[in-house]
């Protein structure tokens, strides 16, 4: 069976699970019972057996690309389908934006954020993608790429994160733990 047989055969499963599992966890979403854990893991139990089994179908490397695609594709058009147009809100009955931080300003507060956003997100980031190297399988060449693709990633979640978490010192911990540990794993490891 040639290639693009075998990837059309294997998308009908793959479009039909998509569907499935988000059509899951949109009803997890808008059920507060007690089954909504229930929906919600049987929802991303779906989507991650799909994943993994497309790996078999269609090869380590081409399966998931296509699985995690197509499967995006299918949880945004489930999305869409429920999508409904309401009338806007007066705006003294709600913002949209978000309350600002009750608390004063504090010169520490605001360098505090920028080391945060700058070097020790960065920090933090390359921790993380030379881990993801030192421990990812596959061949040196690949780990590399995707290890520097990952970090500015990861570096842009970090400031992403710590610019809009109110809690800085969490932040802070956070941070610095991950930078800790992940560079202490890779240096463990070894590439």
């Amino acid at each position: 069976m040639s290639p693009e047989a075998t990837t059309l055969l294997a998308s009908i499963p793959l479009i039909a699970g998509g569907v499935g599992g988000a059509r899951l966890l949109r009803r997890a979403w808008g059920d507060r019972s007690a089954r909504r854990p229930l929906w919600i893991v049987g929802g991303w139990a779906l989507l991650a057996t799909l994943t993994f089994a497309s790996a078999f179908w269609l090869g380590p490397a081409r399966g998931p690309f296509i699985a995690v695609t197509l499967i995006s594709v299918c949880v945004l058009l489930v999305v869409a389908w429920g999508m409904e147009r309401r009338t806007a809100r007066g705006r003294a009955e709600r913002s949209l934006a978000p309350e600002p931080s009750n608390r004063g300003a504090k010169a520490w507060r605001g360098w505090l954020r920028a080391l945060l956003a700058g070097p020790i997100g960065m920090i933090a980031a390359m921790g993380t993608a030379i881990a993801f190297v030192a421990f990812c399988p596959g061949a040196a060449e690949t780990r590399l790429v995707l290890g520097g693709l990952l970090a500015p990633l990861l570096w842009g979640a970090a400031m992403a994160w710590t610019l809009a978490d109110d809690k800085i010192l969490r932040a802070t911990a956070v941070l610095v733990g991950v930078s800790l540990a992940t560079f202490a794993a890779a240096m463990l490891k070894g590439f």
